[in-house]
């Protein structure tokens, strides 16, 4: 099985949940998650979205301009076992 999916990727913790909240309140479906070994690079935590809704998450953040952000990835799985990273 193989899923694609999104991550914005901090240097800091606090970052990332204060970026959480505001795509939350966004109404955008969102989860920390740990960073994948590919994006390495960080505090270790992400937040992972629906490719579908990265006009969304873009917007937030243009809106918000939080410190810190290390890029948008687009992250390939395939039979849980991460198999490409691709900056967005």
């Amino acid at each position: 099985m193989t899923e694609t999916f999104g991550i914005a990727s901090f240097r800091s913790r606090q970052q990332v949940l204060k970026f959480e909240g505001a795509l939350r309140r966004a109404g955008i479906r969102v989860s920390v998650i740990t960073t994948p070994r590919d994006v390495s690079m960080g505090c270790g935590l992400s937040i992972r979205f629906e490719l579908e809704d990265y006009d969304q998450v873009r917007d937030v953040y243009n809106q918000l301009r939080p410190s810190n952000l290390i890029g948008f990835y687009r992250i390939t799985r395939e039979n849980g076992r991460h198999t490409g990273t691709q900056a967005m």
